[in-house]
């Protein structure tokens, strides 16, 4: 399957705080809210939710391409990308602005504060799937400039492309009426359960009126694994058990790339939800959304501790 990418490359800056959140928050001053964290540990990662995604389904044999606004800073980033299996072509070199930056602290429980700064990201809406002479089975539209995120919706609808609408943090920044026109149409809809209660909120909408308006909707809840809402049933799907927990940042995206990669290949719900709660403990157990690596071999042979695949996942290692 040819899926195409849009939404946010950025650079992550991951950091440690060694304490609780909730134990520095008085929540009788929350108008006037004054804090500063000293952390114990910082590193520069690649980021961005497109890459992000498109890095599981490589690593699961598809070959994503990614549309996206860089800035001038994306030279090693878009070669690590390339070597990596990624088509980068409608990648878009944005002169004098840096790639998008991603800041995120995170405490002793997982618990994250974070901030974007979106850089050349602001320019996402001058690209445009009319320009792209392939037409590709499936856009994901992923976090990404607002404005872009409304152009691309359109033009699938318009081009008769399906897509993946995943608003994620963007959910903040969106009316509720503008959450409710690009879901509209849409083949899936990917959100965890805290920005499934936003979107309740926001445009009024119960589970069961989204699913009048999208065929597929997938809710990620932590911990507590996945429940993916199609063909008028809910199939759950629990966490795969981790070897460790190192990091959250970008757990949601491996999930996705892991569960496109099996719907890829045709394979059915709760098959696709296994896969993404797989890929989504790789980036757990490390630090930062890019730097775990597996062969298909290996990703198999632990699949196959955990669930019962019926011989299906033969496909990846042949």
């Amino acid at each position: 399957m040819d899926i195409l990418l849009s939404g946010s490359v950025a650079y992550d800056y991951l950091m440690t705080f060694p304490g609780h959140f909730h134990e520095q928050i008085l929540p009788e001053r929350l108008k006037n809210i004054s804090l500063s964290f000293l952390v114990d540990s910082m590193t520069r990662q690649r980021g961005g939710t497109a890459p992000n995604i498109a890095y599981t389904l490589a690593l699961l044999g598809e070959k994503p391409r990614l549309m996206a606004t860089v800035g001038e800073d994306f030279g090693d980033y878009r070669a690590w990308l390339e070597q990596n299996g990624i088509d980068t072509e409608w990648a878009k070199v944005i002169n004098g602005k840096f790639t998008a930056s991603f800041f995120a602290t995170t405490d002793r429980i997982n618990a994250q504060i974070a901030s974007f700064y979106p850089g050349a990201m602001t320019h996402a809406s001058e690209i445009s799937l009319r320009d792209v002479a392939k037409r590709p089975d499936l856009v994901v539209i992923s976090p990404d400039d607002p404005a872009a995120m409304k152009n691309r919706a359109a033009e699938c609808r318009e081009l008769g492309i399906p897509y993946l609408y995943d608003p994620s943090q963007q959910i903040l920044r969106l009316e509720g009426e503008e959450i409710a026109r690009d879901m509209d149409g849409a083949h899936f809809l990917f959100v965890n359960d805290y920005e499934f209660g936003l979107i309740c909120k926001k445009t009024g909408m119960s589970l069961d009126d989204m699913l009048k308006h999208v065929d597929i909707i997938v809710v990620t809840k932590g911990a507590e694994g996945a429940s993916i809402y199609a063909e008028g049933k809910e199939i759950f799907v629990p966490v795969t058990p981790e070897e460790r927990i190192i990091d959250p940042t970008g757990v949601g995206d491996a999930f996705r790339g892991g569960f496109l990669a099996a719907y890829a290949r045709g394979w059915d719900w709760q098959l696709c939800g296994q896969v993404g709660s797989l890929a989504a403990v790789y980036v757990l157990e490390q630090n930062g959304t890019q730097n775990h690596y597996y062969t298909r071999e290996q990703f198999v042979k632990r699949f196959r501790e955990h669930y019962d695949d019926g011989g299906k996942l033969n496909e990846l290692i042949r």
